[in-house]
């Protein structure tokens, strides 16, 4: 068999375990033919019959399109702690899901395929409650496994790498910003280039000891070249 989609059932024994439905399927008690794939309970899953082989478990026949030769059956027991066997089912159901690569849509009833009313204890008097709430108990557990998938040991060290890359330009752009800032307070005597556009440091002894920071001497010379830019225009008006 070659799936299409998963197929839930309940096993209409409120008394029984997924290991005494598995033996029953090879007791020489039993002489029929139905069987499943997986069964469930609040302990586990057991798996019956290999997922590449058809099981007799949708009740739709032989057909190439039927349930019995495209579907992967699941049965639920009823017995025990209900609502802890609804969560294992679900999770069972969400890996394999997400192993697939297949979305809720894959997600069959018994009913689907032959009308049973099956799996019964979701059928709530025909509104399928129990149907609804057990497919958002899927949708949610496949959430929850793609949040956790991690990356491979490749991509978490190139992450690693480029994190501590990160930490280390974000380390000498910090000391680079401060000896800017030390450099910005310190006051210094005329930079050689203030020295050969005006001939002095001093400015001929306009300056009383000149020491400026090295922006005071950037916004003096831009001064200094906007009063000789003016002094040229009054002279030739």
């Amino acid at each position: 068999m070659s799936a299409t989609s998963i197929t839930i059932h309940n096993t209409g024994n409120p008394s029984s375990s997924a290991q005494n439905e598995r033996s029953w399927l090879t007791n020489s008690a039993n002489d029929r033919t139905a069987s499943y794939h997986i069964v469930v309970d609040e302990h586990g899953a057991i798996e019956c019959i290999p997922l590449t082989e058809n099981a007799w478990h949708a009740g739709d026949g032989s057909g190439l399109l039927s349930g019995n030769r495209t579907s992967i059956g699941i049965e639920i027991c009823e017995s025990g702690d209900y609502a802890r066997t609804i969560r294992n089912a679900a999770e069972l159901a969400a890996d394999m899901l997400m192993e697939r690569g297949w979305g809720i849509d894959r997600l069959k009833r018994h009913y689907d395929w032959s009308g049973k009313i099956c799996p019964r204890l979701m059928y709530d008097n025909g509104k399928w409650s129990g149907w609804q709430l057990f497919k958002e108990h899927v949708a949610e557990a496949m959430r929850r496994e793609r949040k956790d998938e991690t990356m491979s040991g490749v991509e978490t060290a190139a992450l690693e790498r480029f994190e501590t890359a990160l930490e280390e330009l974000g380390r000498r752009v910090a000391e680079l910003e401060a000896k800017v800032n030390a450099m910005a307070e310190v006051k210094i005597a005329a930079p050689q280039w203030f020295v050969q556009e005006f001939g002095s440091g001093d400015l001929d002894g306009l300056l009383h000891e000149p020491k400026l920071t090295y922006e005071g001497w950037r916004v003096l010379a831009v001064s200094m070249r906007a009063n000789v830019s003016s002094k040229g225009i009054c002279e030739g008006l």
